[in-house]
């Protein structure tokens, strides 16, 4: 079949950024209703020209031969300037009197603008404005919408709550509702407040879903067996479907947890007081009775909606204390029954754990600690404590259990899954780690077991941290969906997500449709959402990734505007990232993170290897490689935007003879078929 010849120059707009930072971009005009995605390039004459999403280009199209994402490549021409930019920033009146616009968006610089003379606005002001002329040096901007105020770091997460979309303002009706609805009788209901539940939650938690507890299995054919219990909120009795707070709940998804605050999928009387399993208090709940054997095998599990009362509120880190011996008022009385059978049942389940090898990459989060004024007091990555991994492995089960359950009565619902990498992905995992001489076999399925056996050879090396960065790259996105794909990190057939319903919309699902399966009241899922599974899975799945993205914005506000005033310092880092674009850098001490732009590295035109994560010299061969330890200068800080921007002063390193032959036969090849490309067209 001939192939049709592309134009030679088309009118195209900015859609979406992909994974490097670069732009894709739709044709305005296409041969076929399907318009193709195209992977866009400026050249090297455009690069002081800034480019944004929405914006309309003329370019050069070229086929991607090999295409990885899109089939058809793009060489900038000029932008066209026909249309305004809207974008959303803080407005300032200087000491001149002139208004200082200090965009949100990390691509645009700060700039004056005229005072709005038709538009009421303070300095302070989250505002929504339209640029013109957006290739002049000297933009021209008009305010069209006053958003918000941010008077101090206090109010950064409504930027990213703004600009995200985000429902943070809960309407009269949903209120209302949720302040009508009253503690119910506990008729019908299982009493199991005689069991001492204990909740295990961060020390500031208010939004108590889970309770647990744990007691040696007395049927003497299950021998040193354990039953584990995971009590959680039964939302769905207060939720009903189709209600305003039903529907409100819906539109956001989840809750949005910041440093200062949280954004709640519910309003606080249900998620803080009505629903949460709080201390010394009797609430509802829908638990799961799971019995294990002395090595950690699940052997029957049964759901109950019943009555419970929690013990005792405990956080992570007094649990820990307790078990290592160090207990206090609260924990010393609770070890013997409570907390040595807990632990004591976690054992057993990690002998299953081990045997099932779900993936085990060691990348820590980081935590901002504010100060009583809202301000960065530190930047920390908290350590991962046994008792977190308690609870984890115990709701896993529970969230297994669900799934379980809900697969065997054919009842429809929502899945968490997890798709194992592309082939594409492994393929450049598979090369990226040979040059570490770190063999991935091509000949069997890639399993979880395999990626955890090569992330214990590099244990306390220098290359664990780079080693678990590139298998991270390579992962597949978890996401909710009623078809089951199983889930490849889990290393699991089965799972759902069960155990949060307070502030998670998925798991408010898997509860109505337990409830269904198994008759247990009349507030199951109902047809209608069962038809609307596809719809709700997508909807939910797109606000979780919307909250992740608000989450790490507004810290990345944080840390920018804790650095504001040490431009010029030296720090030591790591470079995390590695892109066409430029290099990510991680502080040390600070875990803050910026960037350093390909533009600033010296003495060499660097270009992006892929299968390295590297950015090595066209002519000198050296150097920079995602895990590299590196020193350097801060030169740029954008507070509103969250950017960090660096001059790296380390020198690049050399190739190893072998990876310098391996990487100019690529080169030559790479040119041959460019050159062999062109003459063709």
């Amino acid at each position: 079949m001939t192939k049709k010849k592309l134009p030679s120059v088309t009118v195209a707009k900015i859609n979406t950024r992909n994974k490097d930072g670069g732009f894709i971009a739709h044709p305005l005009k296409w041969e076929s209703d399907t318009k193709p995605n195209i992977e866009i390039f400026p050249p090297r004459h455009m690069r002081n020209i800034s480019f944004r999403v929405g914006d309309h280009i003329l370019i050069k199209i070229f086929r991607n031969k090999n295409f990885q994402i899109t089939p058809y490549t793009g060489r900038i021409v000029r932008k066209i300037d026909e249309k305004e930019t809207k974008t959303l920033g803080i407005i300032r009146k200087l000491e001149n009197g002139k208004w200082q616009f200090s965009p949100i968006e990390r691509k645009i610089r700060e700039f004056i603008i005229d005072e709005p003379s038709d538009i009421n606005i303070k300095s302070g002001n989250l505002v929504e404005i339209e640029i013109k002329n957006t290739n002049c040096r000297f933009k021209s901007a008009k305010i069209t919408n006053v958003l918000g105020y941010i008077d101090s770091e206090k109010t950064l997460a409504m930027i990213s709550l703004i600009s995200k979309g985000i429902p943070y303002i809960f309407p009269e009706d949903v209120l209302e509702q949720a302040k009508n609805i009253k503690p119910a009788n506990t008729i019908n209901r299982e009493d199991w407040r005689h069991l001492p539940f204990i909740t295990i939650d961060p020390p500031d938690a208010k939004d108590h879903d889970d309770a647990v507890y744990a007691i040696k299995d007395e049927d003497p054919t299950n021998s040193g067996g354990w039953i584990i219990i995971v009590a959680i909120a039964d939302v769905s009795y207060y939720i009903k479907t189709g209600s305003a707070l039903d529907k409100e709940a819906l539109q956001r998804g989840n809750s949005v947890y910041f440093p200062d605050r949280v954004v709640p999928m519910l309003p606080e009387t249900i998620s803080n007081h009505l629903c949460s399993l709080r201390e010394g208090e009797d609430r509802f709940s829908l638990a799961v009775r799971m019995v294990f054997d002395a090595n950690g095998n699940k052997r029957k599990h049964s759901f109950h909606r019943i009555v419970m009362r929690t013990a005792a509120k405990l956080s992570y880190q007094e649990v820990q204390c307790a078990i290592e011996g160090n207990t206090n008022e609260k924990t010393a009385p609770l070890i013997e029954n409570i907390l040595q059978p807990l632990w004591s049942a976690y054992t057993s389940l990690k002998i299953a754990r081990d045997l099932r090898q779900p993936l085990e990459l060691e990348i820590s989060e980081k935590k901002v600690i504010l100060d009583q004024n809202g301000c960065i007091k530190d930047v920390v990555r908290p350590p991962h404590l046994e008792a977190h991994r308690l609870i984890e492995e115990f709701m896993i089960q529970a969230n297994v259990s669900a799934a379980e359950t809900l697969k065997k009565h054919r009842q429809s619902f929502i899945y968490r899954i997890h798709d194992e990498p592309s082939l594409t992905k492994q393929e450049t995992l598979r090369n990226s780690l040979h040059n570490f001489k770190i063999p991935l076999s091509s000949k069997v399925k890639l399993t979880s077991k395999q990626l955890n056996n090569i992330l214990t050879t590099v244990t306390n090396t220098q290359q664990q941290e780079l080693i678990n960065q590139i298998i991270l790259r390579s992962q597949s996105q978890a996401e909710y969906n009623p078809k089951n794909i199983g889930h490849f990190g889990l290393n699991l057939q089965n799972y759902a997500h069960f155990t949060s319903p307070i502030r998670r919309y998925a798991d408010l699902i898997v509860h109505r449709a337990l409830i269904k399966a198994l008759q247990l009241g009349d507030d199951g899922l109902t047809d209608e959402q069962e038809q609307n599974l596809v719809e709700i899975a997508t909807q939910i799945s797109s606000y979780e990734r919307r909250a992740m993205m608000a989450e790490r914005e507004t810290i990345d506000r944080l840390v920018a505007h804790y650095l504001a005033d040490k431009i010029g310092h030296l720090f030591k880092g790591r470079i995390s990232g590695v892109t066409k674009a430029g290099l990510f850098i991680s502080l040390d001490k600070l875990n803050a993170d910026g960037f350093v732009p390909i533009s600033t590295l010296k003495n060499d035109y660097y270009h992006f290897d892929e299968e390295q994560h590297a950015l090595i010299g066209k002519h000198s061969y050296k150097y920079y490689q995602l895990g590299d330890a590196v020193e350097i200068k801060l030169v740029e800080v954008q507070p509103f935007a969250g950017a960090l921007c660096f001059e790296i002063l380390t020198e690049p390193q050399l190739l190893t003879s072998s990876s310098l032959s391996y990487h100019k036969t690529k080169s030559t090849m790479k040119r041959r078929k460019c050159n062999s490309y062109k003459r063709k067209v």
